[in-house]
């Protein structure tokens, strides 16, 4: 049986504590999620606890009459719990190096294991579910079905973004299946 999973990665936001709210541009994405899965049938929606994944999957939610599940695995993977001023060039070597760590932060292969946990009960469970995460635990996952993707890719993210997970007999690949509408 084909089993698919939407990653979608959240709509444009004020920050990146928890309680960030989207943007004004981040709410029209919202909208726009919503209708760019107006056709999808979807029968289950798990998100971030953190507001901006929340409001991001809310207009679709609200639309198809679908609670949405809580997941504390689906938040953003803290690199360091200290303020580093070169985060950028520590984020990439934890693309090179996995179980490299910051300070109050988790690994790659850490934050890697949470996310895959959550696609692989999903896939188990339902035929088409949502997941809503954020931009550095997304690439992990994709990274885990194709070690390829790395963290150029990650740069090249949108917010939002949306990746079809396919499982057909136990293969998984995937795809980039979202077209900024209208965003430079």
């Amino acid at each position: 049986m084909l089993k698919k999973i939407y990653i979608i990665r959240h709509c444009e936001a004020e920050g990146q504590s928890p309680e960030a709210q989207l943007t004004d541009r981040g709410l029209d994405q919202a909208l726009d999620l919503s209708e760019f899965f107006s056709n999808i049938k979807i029968d289950h929606i798990i998100s971030s606890p953190y507001k901006r994944a929340i409001d991001s999957i809310h207009p679709l939610a609200k639309r198809l009459n679908i609670d949405v599940e809580i997941d504390r695995k689906l938040t953003e993977r803290i690199l360091s719990t200290k303020n580093l001023s070169d985060w950028f060039k520590k984020l990439r070597s934890t693309f090179d190096d996995m179980e490299l760590k910051f300070e109050g932060g988790e690994s790659s292969r850490e934050a890697m294991k949470r996310i895959v946990e959550i696609v692989e009960e999903a896939f188990s469970k339902n035929n088409n579910t949502v997941i809503v995460t954020h931009g550095n635990l997304m690439s992990l996952l994709l990274m885990y079905y194709n070690v390829n993707f790395g963290f150029d890719d990650w740069k090249s993210l949108s917010n939002p973004d949306v990746f079809i997970l396919i499982n057909e007999s136990n293969k998984v690949t995937f795809q980039r299946i979202w077209k900024q509408k209208g965003y430079a």
